[in-house]
């Protein structure tokens, strides 16, 4: 597949994710409607959606219900925005920049911001919850469980506590490889999963896009961390340097930028050779590791 296809793909698949999340999130109308519009300004904002991307192209592989991966996805970067909102608050990131426009709380203000993210949190799981994702509640239930474990305490959440702490503790690589895991890699396995979830499938399919998502996961945090030692803040479309000034532990200041970036190169390939098993249907999939690699922002 040519770098043109995937991107046409990626285009797709966000323009498609965009167009749900518009139908299902609340209109700004009514006396809510400040926190209407603020849910709407993270969500539907500019952004590549490579995690709901990652949903609709792994289910394909599987031949899962493209309803139901979408609407998977859909819930899955409304759980993306509301981790954004919250980083950026002044408790947490402290960011008045995001992807290339003013923040959440910069936009409207800080209380707001906090209802926006919980709201969102809370849209995802009432998208995924409907029969609409799938006919039977059993499946609805385990995406839900599984959402839910991964953008929470042993997900998500835990990882960005891990990353908290790592602006005054001494973590060692393991420590920072299981908060990236957990910060990153965690919705990411969620996206490689749902397909199977959704569709029964072989337990061999299961791990491969498993162990894919895995490696995949880790590759997108350290090119994350390398953006943030050699990015420009208009490429990247938020501040950057910000890892160093807060003395944070990072694969990089852990492995320096050319080791980080041979790890990431390491990663980028274990990703590709889980992918093996099926054949030229997932290189688009292929196609994205090197995107993942590659990003400028």
């Amino acid at each position: 597949m040519s770098t043109q296809d995937f991107e046409t793909r990626l285009d797709e698949a966000a323009d498609r994710v965009t167009v749900a999340l518009d139908a299902l999130l609340p209109r700004a109308d009514g006396p809510e409607s400040k926190l209407n519009s603020a849910m709407r300004y993270a969500a539907l904002g500019p952004g590549k959606r490579l995690r709901p991307f990652f949903t609709i192209e792994c289910g394909r592989l599987v031949n899962a219900d493209e309803r139901g991966l979408l609407r998977v996805g859909s819930a899955l970067e409304c759980i993306h925005a509301y981790s954004l909102i919250h980083d950026d608050l002044p408790c947490m990131d402290d960011d008045d920049m995001r992807r290339g426009r003013a923040t959440v709380h910069k936009a409207y203000d800080e209380a707001t911001a906090v209802l926006a993210g919980d709201a969102l949190q809370s849209k995802a799981f009432e998208i995924i919850a409907h029969s609409d994702t799938h006919p039977r509640g059993e499946i609805r239930a385990r995406l839900v469980e599984r959402l839910a474990r991964a953008s929470g305490a042993h997900g998500m959440v835990g990882g960005q506590m891990l990353d908290i702490l790592a602006e005054t503790e001494e973590f060692e690589l393991s420590v920072i490889t299981r908060m990236q895991r957990m910060k990153t890699g965690a919705l990411i396995a969620f996206a490689a999963e749902a397909g199977c979830v959704l569709c029964d499938v072989e337990d061999h399919i299961r791990r491969a896009l498993d162990g894919f998502a895995h490696d995949l996961g880790l590759a997108y945090q350290i090119t994350d961390d390398l953006l943030d030692v050699a990015g420009s803040a208009e490429a990247v479309g938020k501040a950057v340097g910000k890892d160093a000034g807060q003395g944070k532990a990072t694969f990089v200041t852990i492995l320096g930028v050319e080791g980080a970036r041979d790890r990431a190169r390491r990663l980028a390939d274990q990703a590709k050779d889980h992918l093996e098993i099926f054949g030229s249907r997932a290189d688009v999939l292929k196609d994205a590791v090197d995107f993942v690699l590659d990003r400028r922002s």
